[in-house]
């Protein structure tokens, strides 16, 4: 049978102004074109409830009880990579019978929902106990301290493949146009690597590095690029240089050449990034690449220096000025990655 349609307000009040006059069901299904016993439904609620809206309803009873949410909470809280056909399985074995779409509907309604698992550093417990203690220790520092740190570090960007994601509006089955599509090619298209640092006075120096980078390269692209970085933002006297422990920034003879130029270098727990904030300007980069779509490795190195050029130092600013935040973060999740 066919659904019909619900009457309108106007129309059920209507109803309920003729009963009251005094006339019959009949004579109102007449008047206003409704059947006889949709009069007589609509009045009877309107004396028991005083309203002609419509009312809560139970609606069907949940095909998993009670016990049966608590056991695939408790399942997935354990395990949070438990599959909905595991799920289905315990409870068939259970002896209740259900769908996928059912366990995720439970599921969301107990605020879980399936995501795509998190990529991150591989933490050992040494590390975990050094990022703690790291944010321990610095926790209280005033905000003037990380405002004079340069914080330096190194980065890929692909010409083509995942650094190229976007959202775009588009209607049903035009998935597969021109305009809603991002073009790739085997192996990424090439990429570049790059070396560039910043403070909370804005960003300093992107260089490209164009071979393998050794110690001595690396040491080079300080020596040309550090110190005339420093003095574009004007850094106060005393200043610290971040750097994380990547092997060819600690080597031996790095270190010598840090302490012959007397740079104040910052000590860092291994394995970290999420508390290195150059890490949230290196994503700011390339969103702003990714938008420019460039079509070869020329165009992507000469965007991404026009793209770093015109970083606001307000974005540097609010990330060197929420750096506590950071540490508290990482002592809330007892060293493990936060989501900085």
């Amino acid at each position: 049978m066919a659904k019909t349609k619900e009457l309108s307000k106007d129309t059920r009040n209507k109803i309920v102004d003729r009963h009251q006059a005094g006339k019959t069901e009949s004579a109102i299904g007449k008047q206003l074109g409704v059947k006889k016993s949709t009069v007589g439904a609509i009045s009877r609620k309107w004396k028991t409830y005083k309203t002609t809206d419509n009312l809560p309803r139970s609606g069907a009873p949940r095909k998993i009880s009670p016990r049966g949410v608590k056991m695939i909470t408790r399942t997935v809280s354990k395990n949070p990579r438990t599959t909905q056909g595991d799920l289905v399985n315990d409870l068939q074995r259970a002896g209740t019978k259900v769908t996928k779409a059912t366990i995720s509907n439970t599921l969301r309604r107990q605020r879980l929902k399936s995501c795509s698992a998190r990529r991150v550093p591989l933490l050992k417990p040494v590390h975990v106990r050094a990022c703690l203690k790291f944010a321990r220790e610095h926790l209280d520092d005033p905000e003037e301290d990380w405002e004079n740190v340069i914080w330096s570090d190194e980065t890929k960007i692909e010409l083509f493949g995942k650094n190229s994601t976007c959202h775009v509006w588009r209607r049903k089955n035009a998935e597969l146009h021109p305009k809603n599509t991002i073009p790739t090619v085997k192996h990424g298209g090439g990429n570049i690597m790059l070396w560039g640092c910043f403070s909370a006075k804005g960003p300093g120096r992107l260089i490209r590095v164009k071979e393998r980078m050794n110690g001595a390269m690396y040491r080079e692209i300080l020596s040309k690029n550090l110190l005339p970085s420093a003095r574009a933002l004007k850094m106060k006297r005393g200043w610290v240089f971040q750097h994380d422990n990547d092997p060819k920034h600690t080597a031996r003879a790095m270190k010598e050449w840090l302490c012959k130029k007397h740079f104040k270098v910052q000590e860092w727990p291994s394995q970290s990034p999420d508390l290195n904030p150059i890490e949230n300007l290196w994503r700011e980069l390339k969103i702003r690449v990714a938008q420019r779509q460039p079509q070869n490795i020329t165009a992507l190195e000469e965007i991404c220096m026009e793209e770093w050029a015109k970083l606001p130092a307000t974005v540097c600013k609010n990330l060197v000025a929420t750096y506590r935040k950071r540490l508290t973060s990482v002592i809330a999740n007892k060293g493990y990655i936060t989501k900085y």
